[in-house]
């Protein structure tokens, strides 16, 4: 090598890039096929991030010299960073094929597996390049991100503590860990180890997102966890979903400061494609369907795409339809206080029902209840996405439906590799997946008329009566007094026992209209963090209502909380997203509701239920129409009257409560499914 490159070359490595670019330019002026000019050049021009220049001087250079190992090594980078993953495996198959005790080269093509999702093939680089070199940093980084993702949840963290050891200093070896923590279930430990990221960086927009997710989950710490997305806000504003985060927080604690306008503002972001707000947060901000297609089609081409299928059986085996559900929440839950009489009544002589469980035994008599429900039960929260499609594969199941959608224990990765025939969104979530795997989505014609199923990326199974299944089984309510929860005899008593979130400033103001007009009459909200109640009470303050008007309810269990709930008035309803469990809680304990017919599946539950328990005219058109209905209703003790006797007697004999009458519908409808397809029919659209 001569003077002027290595002159260069130690310009290059002092950073001082410009220097040596004048200087690796003088040496291929005076010698233009020269190799190691060539390739200097090539990895200077990767640096600065010229990648189509450092392409064409990484190509030269093998002209020069074919089939050198560095080039090749440095080639790889280049295309990688293109995005020509490929041909950057290629070039690293050859470094690996001439230097196989290279740990770096391992390293390097485990890192090109791992982005085209070639898992286990990634995993075994890393393997072989740690046992070559057991200090090797990146290797051993970027394999317990594998054991992440594969759930093996302590060998990630013991890669990480080993990381840790070697190299005390590398930025987001304590973020890595706190993951790792948090799903072995050592919150504080997790908290400690985002903190302690923080310490040495406190803008790392990951580190950021991922202790305001713990802090908001696991320790329900709301001002702290909206603190830090709100600094993530400051320093990464481009940040994925964490407008909609954010929002979706501030509503939680009732803080409705400039609500409008970021509301408006996350709306143009989610019509543009922008990954600005999750599914599940954005059905409490907006009720147009358009938005909520455009909303879960951005989330499920960013998280969960389409992957490649894992083998099924080639000939279906004889026998009944075999339905399998997916679920995180087989518990003391409120999706199972709906779905669990549908477990037990299925016909078992049309109909094998398996559970694959993505979650945990919590002890609970709804577990016990769950599992006897099943005619097998098995788990999947230790597999990894694939292990676990597997693992439905192996029971040839015919129609597996997802649970969870977008809300909760979500094994959204599991549907993707397509492991049954049939897959169905039911229940869990209240509106399209966006997802081109997901074949059926299960409604009625409320809550989906027909003239919008073009906002579904599934197809539309409607349900002649309500789509939600419900559960006759539900316990007797217990006795319980208005003196024990707070409450005076004499008062009128509004309801509304949804999460905060589900509360906008325009219905708040209704609300404490319905209370200034309404003499004596109280409102009744489930309890939330002291911000929520904080803001809400400084609300009643600027709108002139006592204080003492606004009742908080702390949580109960189930029973104790269905017995309260007899005890109110009316239940005032949200709008953007309705009471769904809850709404049906309400009805069962005897409690009269009003809701709007909302623009979406979301905000149409509580009139699909109200429909199928016969009293449609507690649905309104708009907000107005609401005010009106509720005002009418606490005004008129007769009317009210009437309508707790009609919905006492209807409970009984109306659609909403019959099990048995929906799981005969649900099961119609997986015939029809399978019927399409034994009959070699694409999915399509059709009513029970």
């Amino acid at each position: 090598m001569n003077q002027l490159l290595q002159q260069a070359m130690a310009l290059h490595q002092a950073g001082r890039l410009d220097d040596a670019e004048r200087l690796y330019a003088q040496a291929l002026t005076a010698a233009p096929g020269s190799y190691p000019g060539l390739h200097l050049m090539g990895m200077l021009r990767l640096q600065q991030g010229r990648l189509p220049e450092a392409l064409a001087l990484m190509e030269q250079a093998l002209t020069a010299q074919p089939g050198a190992p560095d080039t090749l090594a440095n080639l790889a980078l280049v295309l990688s960073a293109m995005t020509r993953h490929e041909e950057a495996l290629a070039a690293l198959d050859q470094v690996v094929a001439a230097r196989p005790g290279d740990s770096r080269a391992f390293s390097n093509r485990g890192g090109i597996k791992s982005k085209l999702k070639r898992t286990d093939e990634a995993l075994a680089d890393f393997d072989r390049a740690i046992a070559l070199d057991a200090r090797n940093t990146d290797a051993l980084n970027n394999r317990g991100l594998i054991f992440q993702s594969l759930h093996r949840y302590a060998e990630a963290l013991s890669d990480f503590d080993r990381l840790l050891q070697l190299q005390p200093d590398r930025p987001g070896v304590f973020m890595n860990r706190a993951a790792a923590l948090w799903r072995l279930d050592r919150i504080d430990e997790a908290l400690e180890n985002y903190s302690r990221e923080l310490a040495r960086n406190s803008d790392l927009p990951e580190a950021l997102e991922g202790r305001a997710n713990l802090l908001w989950t696991r320790k329900r710490a709301l001002a702290p966890a909206i603190a830090d997305l709100e600094r993530l806000v400051r320093v990464a504003p481009d940040h994925p979903y964490v407008p909609g985060d954010l929002l979706h927080l501030k509503m939680h604690a009732g803080d409705w400061n400039g609500f409008e306008q970021a509301n408006i503002e996350l709306g143009a972001q989610v019509r543009c494609g922008i990954e600005a707000a999750r599914p599940f947060v954005y059905q409490g901000l907006s009720d147009y369907a358009p938005d909520m297609l455009a909303c879960a089609t951005t989330y499920a081409n960013h998280f969960f795409p389409a992957q490649t299928p894992v083998a099924r059986a080639a000939t279906r085996k004889p026998g009944p339809i075999r339905v399998g559900y997916v679920c995180g929440e087989f518990r003391a839950q409120a999706t199972m206080y709906l779905m669990a009489g549908l477990f037990e009544s299925h016909d078992r002589s049309r109909f094998e029902v398996l559970a694959f469980d993505n979650g945990g035994d919590d002890c609970s008599a709804m577990r016990k209840r769950v599992v006897a429900g099943f005619d097998k039960f098995i788990s999947i929260a230790s597999l990894s996405d694939r292990e676990a499609a597997q693992a439905v594969a192996a029971e040839d199941v015919d129609i597996l439906v997802n649970v969870n959608g977008y809300f909760g224990g979500m094994r959204m990765n599991l549907f993707a590799t397509r492991p049954a025939p049939i897959q169905v969104n039911y229940l869990g979530f209240p509106g399209t997946l966006g997802a081109n795997y997901m074949d059926y989505i299960i409604a009625d014609a409320t809550v989906i008329p027909a003239i919008e199923h073009k906002f579904y990326r599934e197809k539309v199974v409607t349900l002649p009566d309500c789509y939600q299944i419900n559960d006759s089984k539900r316990a007797k309510l217990d006795k319980t007094t208005r003196a024990e929860h707070g409450l005076p005899n004499d008062a009128f008593v509004f309801c509304h026992f949804n999460y905060g979130y589900k509360i906008t400033p325009d219905l708040f103001a209704c609300w404490m209209r319905l209370l200034q007009q309404v003499p004596g009459s109280l409102l009744w909200l489930l309890a939330g963090d002291p911000l929520f109640q904080e803001n809400l009470i400084a609300e009643a303050v600027k709108a002139r209502i006592d204080t003492a008007r606004l009742v908080f309810a702390p949580p109960l269990a189930l029973e104790a909380h269905m017995a309260r709930l007899a005890l109110g008035d009316l239940f005032l309803d949200s709008l953007f997203s309705n009471a769904h469990t809850t709404a049906s809680d309400a009805l069962w304990a005897g409690l009269p509701l009003i809701t709007v017919y909302g623009g979406a599946f979301q905000g149409r539950v509580a009139a699909s239920l109200l429909k199928a328990i016969g009293l449609l005219e507690l649905v309104a058109g708009n907000l107005q129409e609401y005010e009106a209905l509720a005002l009418k209703l606490a005004r008129d003790p007769d009317l009210l009257r009437n309508v707790r006797q009609r919905l006492a007697e209807n409970r009984s004999r109306a659609p909403l409560f019959d099990t048995a009458r929906t799981t005969r519908q649900i099961e119609a409808a997986y015939e029809k499914m399978q019927g399409l397809r034994m009959n070699g029919e694409a999915p399509q659209s059709f009513a029970v």
